[in-house]
């Protein structure tokens, strides 16, 4: 809605009122002056009339707003619906529709019985696991001290062979013992081999059983979350919307407990025809009635526009957002949102000011000129844009600031002298 509009609704009561007075003026006194309480001219002469009585206005800038309404509901902008994440009775449910809740907040308890036991079961699981661990890397300990033991008989027999080889080949020694002690170390060299072998084999058991613990743990891991499932916890901060079990009822994963929803931020979803898309964008003002609050009148913009229309009614989804800080405005009820559009800026009058004349003539408008007892009218031929709730924009012939007759008790012409009633706006 353009400034002059807004204006000129301001001030039509009172031109009303003073309108009645000016008729009822001038039907008791005869002739047709001006209210009662009005500046009167002195009286006339014999045989002359008095000027026409007339109510002015300054004329003004301001746009024809034409405003574009639609209907949806109201939902919150964030909802969430709280499933159980596990099977079991419910034992608790702390709160009921129309309830606050944070987040984090314990809303639901399920019988966690069945699921301690399992908790308790995967743990002693893993102390066995555990133990497996650590009787695999005793192995291994253990292989690696018969390495040692084995590495040292070699460092042994390798020394008897060398003597008995030098022994024998100064002939203090048989060829015999030399061989039996070249034996013994080959013998020692496939223990200490052998040895070694079983390292690494009783080290790839530790790799296994440590690989069982970790396999168990996350058992217990996922065990122990489902524990934490029995509890259902609030994901946002907000409001029941609705609640669908009661304590005492049994749920299976994926039951609907509760909806909650967040109302500080509403959105009104929207199915806009096509043809008033091209006067929509992102980010534009709408006003929000609704039918529960009629006295109210809530601020909003426009957040979302869907790129695809709906194929057979052609309208296109638009998402509006509007602030519910208090939470007053709860979700589904009726919205009417009204886009607020405006045209370029020009000077805006009413229509009653129009003088059309004869049919095909040009409207013109009359302009005063001159001070209250001087006063006189000018016809002025006037270029008409958008008309609207009772307004119509002047493209050429009217100035911003200049005064116009809106009402008058009597036709009027050209250079005709003229007396402004108390309701006439004085002159810039």
């Amino acid at each position: 809605m353009g400034f002059v509009e807004g204006h000129w609704r301001q001030q039509s009561s009172y031109r009303l009122i003073g309108a009645v007075l000016l008729g009822v003026t001038l039907t008791a006194s005869g002739c047709r002056g001006l209210p009662q309480g009005a500046a009167q001219p002195g009286p006339p002469r014999e045989g002359e009339a008095q000027p026409p009585a007339v109510e002015t206005m300054v004329a003004a800038t301001g746009t024809i707003a034409t405003p574009i309404t639609y209907t949806g509901s109201t939902q919150p902008a964030e909802a969430v619906t709280l499933r159980a994440q596990t099977e079991g009775q419910i034992v608790a449910l702390t709160v009921d529709v129309g309830d606050p809740v944070a987040v984090g907040q314990p809303l639901a308890r399920l019988d966690p019985n069945l699921l301690t036991v399992g908790v308790n079961q995967a743990q002693a699981e893993l102390t066995a696991r555990q133990s497996e661990v650590a009787q695999a890397e005793a192995a291994v300990s253990d292989a690696r001290t018969a390495v040692e033991q084995a590495r040292l008989q070699v460092q042994q027999a390798r020394i008897d062979a060398d003597r008995f080889q030098q022994l024998a080949a100064a002939g203090a020694a048989s060829d015999q013992a030399a061989e039996q002690a070249q034996l013994t170390l080959d013998i020692a060299q496939q223990a200490l081999l052998s040895a070694q072998e079983q390292v690494t084999t009783r080290q790839q058991a530790v790799n296994a059983a440590q690989g069982r613990v970790a396999a168990q743990g996350a058992a217990v891991d996922q065990t122990q979350e489902r524990l934490s499932f029995a509890t259902a916890r609030s994901p946002l901060s907000g409001r029941v919307l609705s609640r669908l079990v009661e304590a005492g009822d049994y749920v299976q994963t994926g039951a609907v407990l509760l909806t909650l929803g967040d109302l500080t931020t509403l959105h009104v979803a929207l199915a806009v025809s096509e043809l008033d898309l091209a006067q929509i964008s992102r980010g534009q003002p709408v006003q929000v009635r609704l039918d529960a609050f009629p006295e109210a009148v809530l601020s909003g913009r426009v957040t979302r526009i869907s790129p695809e229309a709906d194929a057979t009614t052609r309208l296109v989804p638009v998402e509006v957002t509007l602030s519910n800080p208090e939470g007053r405005v709860g979700s589904g009820l009726l919205a009417r949102v009204q886009f607020l559009t405006a045209g370029t800026a020009q000077v805006v009058i009413p229509e009653s000011a129009l003088e059309t004349g004869a049919p095909g003539s040009e409207p013109q408008v009359f302009v005063v000129q001159g001070t209250e007892g001087e006063a006189t009218v000018q016809a002025r031929p006037v270029e008409l844009g958008d008309r609207g709730n009772g307004q119509v924009e002047i493209r050429a012939g009217l100035n911003p600031g200049e005064s116009l007759v809106v009402r008058s008790d009597r036709p009027l012409e050209n250079g005709q002298p003229v007396r402004l009633s108390l309701l006439s706006e004085p002159s810039q």
